[in-house]
């Protein structure tokens, strides 16, 4: 069925593209269904309901869901790095600042081997280029 043959494929998240708090859009987005007929149903759910029942629920919803990427991840390294940082900012911090930690090591072995006196006497001498 195609409606769930896009469930494991991508997360359910709020869209940055709703009206109100992009609920409906992203549930539409989710389920592949229509986002009119998803606000429709919506509008007349709240209208049967007395507002409340439906209008707590799409608050708890709004709350719960993620917002959608800005970008789309293209990788499954990308989808994981949105999900540790829409999960936790800190463990996404902590990766951001282990990987800024490599490149300073590696930019400092680098300026150590360039500014070397072994590195000018080996460039004079036609060994490096």
């Amino acid at each position: 069925m195609k409606i769930f043959s896009n469930l494991g494929r991508r997360g359910l998240y709020r869209s940055r593209r709703g009206v109100l708090l992009g609920v409906c859009r992203g549930l539409a987005e989710y389920f592949d269904f229509s986002v009119i007929w998803v606000r429709i149903l919506t509008v007349i759910a709240f209208i049967i309901t007395g507002f409340w029942p439906v209008g707590v629920l799409y608050l708890i919803m709004a709350l719960i869901m993620k917002p959608a990427p800005a970008t789309p991840p293209q990788t499954e390294d990308e989808e994981e790095f949105y999900h540790s940082y829409a999960d936790s900012r800190k463990m996404a911090l902590g990766r951001l600042k282990r990987t800024y930690d490599t490149l300073e090591r590696r930019l400092r072995r680098l300026e150590d081997v360039v500014t070397s006196r072994d590195f000018d006497w080996d460039q004079r001498a036609g060994q490096r280029p």
